[in-house]
């Protein structure tokens, strides 16, 4: 008798609208239009392992379920957050007793494939390798860094890609259809949780339903903006402090300020902020931008960049990241130039390559009478006893060296009075030099 009294619980929202074929799924059309590699691939109806690389609630683990209906497969998922070497051993014996009962093969699907270490993912290659199971993994995290190259140059790349508005709206759409008895969401409601969900079309399915929750409990036949952003915990910025979006997300604000855009620059800083970047981390990514693309060319870039990571120190966030902000609003601004770092790089290069040379003897200290005697410091010429500070003719560099000339200051900023100055130099070393070939006729 109990029986009748139970229920079978409604399942979530985004379990209930998952695609069962790829006609139905939104998004991903650069892989699943018409002649694109997924729907060849799904029409060819050849198994084939993959993975499918890209953000959360892009469609991932449902791509592979349809995989294995279109190739008429038996589907066996593991999450790699919770599993290990025994469940992928229990896989494959599922997988074996499918061939040999049924005649059917079998897609192993694991999630969070970049969660499993080496030995978990070194275990999965045999039975990739013997064709037993189709390997099909997701994650999150670049592949590249995070799967093994042995399985990863067996398994084709697809790359998804977060969805935009208008794709969300198609989502929406399709919710609201599914739940035509429940409040009423107006376009102000649904602009406002389609910006929260971020491209994340399971985020987006999640907040309508705790959207749906809230109205009911409150008694609300209508959803507004006001009432979307007031009843719901929303965090609008996808970031994960140390994946590829971290990286990318630097990478973006380091070439704006490079490419002297302000506003680009202060765009990514507050992104990066706002989602939860240590503004340590990114005083100093501010400070090495200094160093490494305005260089000579505006030395006061320098001084505020380090300066705004001191002032960040004393008085933390939120006050401390203005400046911050302005100082990538300087940098930004700032005449550029790599000519210092371009120098640096190659004089190591050079080190790294060259043999380990002799310092001249009128270069070399003489603290002794020894080394007087053995000619240490003789014949140095003081530079500020020379007319301008400068000795000119005189060589710094070991014997048999040729003027490499490493540092090219460029024509911007401070660097166009260095340029100056140099071949103000040059000229004397050239005037001395020849003074010197006279003499010695």
């Amino acid at each position: 008798m109990s029986d009748l009294f139970k229920t079978k619980p409604r399942p979530p929202l985004a379990e209930a609208l998952r695609p069962q074929s790829i006609d139905e799924i939104i998004g991903q059309s650069h892989l699943l239009g018409e002649g694109k590699p997924l729907r060849l691939a799904f029409e060819a109806g050849k198994p084939h392992s993959m993975i499918l690389w890209g953000p959360p609630g892009v469609g991932k683990t449902t791509l592979a379920r349809i995989a294995a209906s279109a190739f008429d497969a038996e589907f066996i998922a593991l999450s790699a957050v919770l599993a290990g070497v025994k469940d992928i051993r229990e896989s494959v014996e599922k997988a074996e007793q499918s061939l040999a009962a049924r005649g059917r093969h079998t897609i192993l699907f694991v999630d969070e494939i970049h969660r499993f270490n080496k030995s978990q993912q070194d275990a999965l290659l045999p039975y990739v390798e013997s064709g037993l199971v189709t390997f099909i993994g997701a994650t999150t995290e670049n592949p590249s860094f995070e799967v093994n190259s042995a399985l990863l140059s067996r398994a084709q790349v697809y790359v998804l890609k977060s969805l935009n508005e208008e794709e969300l709206k198609l989502v929406f759409t399709r919710a609201s259809r599914f739940l035509p008895e429940g409040p009423a969401f107006d376009d102000t409601a649904r602009d406002t949780l389609i910006g929260y969900a971020d491209g994340d079309a399971r985020r987006l399915l999640n907040l309508i339903e705790q959207a749906e929750t809230a109205a009911r409990s409150s008694g609300i036949s209508r959803i507004d903006g006001d009432f979307a952003s007031n009843a719901l915990t929303l965090n609008t910025r996808r970031f994960d402090k140390g994946g590829d979006d971290f990286y990318d997300q630097i990478s973006a604000l380091h070439k704006s300020v490079r490419g002297s855009h302000p506003d680009a620059a202060l765009y990514w800083l507050c992104r990066m902020l706002d989602g939860g970047a240590d503004p340590k981390y990114l005083s100093r990514r501010i400070v090495r931008m200094a160093w490494e693309d305005i260089g000579l060319a505006d030395p006061r870039g320098i001084q505020i960049a380090n300066d705004a990571a001191a002032t960040y120190e004393r008085l933390g966030a939120p006050e401390g990241e203005l400046a911050l902000a302005q100082a990538v609003i300087y940098l930004a601004m700032a005449a550029k130039s790599n000519a210092g770092y371009m120098a640096f790089n190659q004089a190591m290069a050079f080190i790294k390559g060259d043999k380990s040379r002799e310092v001249p003897v009128h270069l070399r200290n003489a603290p002794t009478k020894l080394m007087k005697e053995l000619g240490y410091g003789h014949a140095y010429r003081y530079a500020h006893d020379e007319p301008e500070a400068y000795a000119a003719g005189e060589t710094y560099l070991p014997e048999g060296m040729k003027e490499p000339g490493w540092y090219k200051p460029t024509p911007r900023g401070l660097e166009i009075r260095i340029t100056e100055k140099l071949e103000r130099l040059r000229a004397m070393d050239r005037q001395a030099k020849g003074k010197k070939g006279k003499g010695e006729e």
